[in-house]
């Protein structure tokens, strides 16, 4: 039987049920991280777990078909299948960006589309687990009422959903006015109380502080340790895409740090159970105005140390384009940090023309890129230009959301009224109703491009 607990990540003794309600540790109060049973886990050989998952992708056995639970031994092993709750997520595309690639300078860029999973993000990966495990622990007779989180839009959405799949009432905290009105319909249409509230993200979560001393409320937000092990799914997926060989860079796009821990952890578990024997290099891709990992990471530039927690100081995030990454005081900055020196990687930050300007680039090569895309995207071109990274080199660029998700953005961009230059805007041509008028004009439209 395989088994995974909770653990210290500050390496304090003791371990703790996955069916327990607890968030952090009650030795130091630091974080919890999920640990398997390695031994267990390497009984099966590197290519016996290659098959296995290779057997089980996209197929419609239950509750293989989710390219989650298609890992459910690295995963969760303690959730039967009565109880996996899924939206079959994970399983996305992993595009060849071919002419993007080319404008930039890159002939190997692919771009892992995590938008295009159940709500329209990567949250779906970490929530699916989430979300099991609740119900999981409900089975087991723990009094759980609710499931909440704090969230600047794509977080609420997936907990939502999958909390109304379950038949498991969910609370969402949000930022007032400070995400997209199809951020904000999802949960609102999946029934969950939405309470909007007048701060920032950083201030709903100082609300989650106080939530997490009522046991009856169980939190979604990525303090809980059980959202990375679905998320960590990312970096299987993209290895398992490439037939089990290893990119040389993965850009993510990091506001609560989050999700490039994750990352890190699935490729290290790929290496430990030695189904690959290198790791990829990571870059956390910030925007300016929310950069509290990049200032922490020119510190230690400048230092010439390699960077570490005291080089971090928490920020007051300012409104940017990208605002799910729009935080100031990331809770798993002890985990990126730690995941940026085992990999050698690196922080980059682009402001909010260049984060526009990539995502209208991206999207003339037949993308439709969220804001937060975008930010990794101008943090690319940024290292290409530099010779960081080199033009044979395999990228992979990580997506976190839909652009169907920011339309408003998009509009603005095209509109011009950004409040900065929109060198790729694309306005309609008002024309007449008259068949020769209209040929005339697409001549001259054809015309222009061609010049």
């Amino acid at each position: 039987m395989y088994a995974a607990a909770f653990a210290c990540v500050s390496g304090c003794p003791g371990q703790h049920a996955l069916t327990d309600v607890i968030y952090r540790c009650p030795r130091c109060q630091g974080l919890l991280e999920v640990v398997h049973d390695a031994d267990r886990l390497r009984a099966r050989s590197a290519a016996a777990w290659m098959k296995l998952f290779d057997e089980r992708w996209a197929r419609t056995a239950w509750p293989y078909g989710s390219g989650v639970w298609g890992k459910r031994e690295w995963v969760a092993p303690h959730v039967s299948d009565d109880n996996v709750v899924s939206l079959l997520e994970g399983g996305t595309n992993l595009l060849w960006a071919e002419r993007y690639g080319q404008q930039i300078g890159l002939s190997d860029l692919w771009i892992k589309q995590c938008g295009t999973s159940h709500t329209g993000s990567f949250k779906d990966l970490g929530m699916t687990v989430l979300v099991s495990c609740v119900k999981q622990m409900i089975a087991l007779g723990k009094p759980i009422r609710a499931v909440a989180c704090a969230s600047t839009g794509d977080t609420s959405a997936a907990l939502a959903a999958y909390g109304a799949a379950a038949g498991i009432p969910v609370v969402v905290l949000l930022p007032e006015a400070k995400i997209s009105a199809a951020q904000l319909v999802q949960p609102l249409a999946n029934g969950a109380i939405v309470c909007s509230l007048a701060t920032d993200f950083d201030g709903c979560m100082r609300v989650v502080q106080r939530l997490t001393e009522d046991p009856t409320i169980y939190l979604a937000n990525s303090m809980n340790s059980l959202r990375v092990e679905g998320q960590k799914t990312i970096a299987l997926e993209i290895v398992q895409q490439f037939d089990w060989e290893v990119p040389d860079w993965v850009l993510v796009p990091g506001g609560n740090l989050g999700n490039i821990s994750a990352i890190a952890k699935g490729f290290a578990q790929l290496r430990e159970l030695g189904l690959v024997d290198k790791l990829p290099r990571l870059v956390c891709c910030q925007a300016t105005r929310a950069n509290p990992l990049y200032r922490a990471w020119q510190r230690a530039q400048q230092g010439g140390h390699p960077l570490s927690a005291a080089d971090f100081t928490p920020v007051a995030a300012a409104t940017t384009l990208a605002s799910a990454i729009q935080i100031g005081d990331p809770v798993s900055v002890g985990k990126a940090i730690a995941a940026l020196v085992a990999f050698d990687g690196l922080v980059e930050q682009a402001d909010e023309s260049e984060l526009a300007e990539a995502v209208a680039r991206a999207d003339r090569t037949g993308m439709f890129n969220c804001p937060h895309t975008g930010v990794a995207l101008a943090c690319l071109e940024k290292l290409v230009a530099r010779g960081t990274i080199a033009r044979d080199d395999r990228v992979i660029v990580i997506s976190t959301a839909h652009g169907l998700k920011f339309t408003e953005f998009k509009t603005r961009y095209h509109e011009g009224t950004l409040g900065f230059p929109s060198h790729h805007a694309n306005a309609p041509l008002r024309m007449g109703a008259d068949p020769d008028q209209v040929l005339g004009e697409l001549h001259r439209a054809l015309d222009s491009r061609a010049g």
